[in-house]
């Protein structure tokens, strides 16, 4: 199938739009925001896009050619839309190199910082980075960590048919809440 698919420019552009369609949906998913203290701003919002796109970038330089295409493709297909993003919010032209400059350089230090805590299977210190990056600071990120954790582990199960395909098999963030604390009555 993938052979095929990488043949034709349309085809292959689909796949991917398919795919960065299905990060964006798993990166708005509700619990994240609600049980996992990711800030619900435009910032929040941006954080999480970056999590569940290195997520997959992750796995697609662990896969066989052509997911390193697929890959570069995916963050020409993100950063485009984060550039039409900065313009619809009001980024006048001259702005926006700059600001796509910031996110850019955002994007991969968060990837480094993601990227060594996941390679070394260490949750405290991925909740740290979590917690600095996606929670500006404040709060607890076990829970979040937990859920990227899993995350991880589940795409480490995953080939390029089955994300192009069935999409990315992200768990449902409710899961990984924290367990509420204190008196209950």
């Amino acid at each position: 199938m993938i052979a095929g698919l990488f043949r034709r420019d349309s085809a292959r552009r689909r796949a991917v739009e398919g795919l960065h369609a299905a990060i964006s949906a798993a990166a708005r998913q509700p619990g994240l925001y609600t049980r996992l203290a990711v800030p619900d701003t435009v910032e929040g919002r941006f954080e999480a896009l970056c999590l569940h796109v290195i997520l997959i970038l992750r796995r697609l330089n662990r896969l066989p050619a052509p997911a390193a295409d697929v890959a570069q493709d995916l963050v020409n297909s993100v950063f485009t839309q984060l550039d039409a993003a900065l313009r619809e919010l009001g980024v006048g032209d001259m702005g926006v190199g700059k600001r796509m400059k910031k996110l850019g350089a955002a994007f991969y230090g968060r990837a480094t910082g993601y990227d060594a805590a996941l390679d070394a299977g260490d949750g405290a210190a991925l909740a740290v980075v979590l917690a600095r990056n996606v929670l500006g600071g404040e709060g607890d990120a076990a829970g979040l960590a937990a859920y990227v954790l899993a995350a991880d582990a589940a795409l480490a199960n995953t080939n390029l048919d089955g994300l192009l395909g069935a999409g990315p098999p992200f768990p449902e963030p409710d899961a990984f809440a924290p367990a509420p604390t204190g008196d209950r009555i």
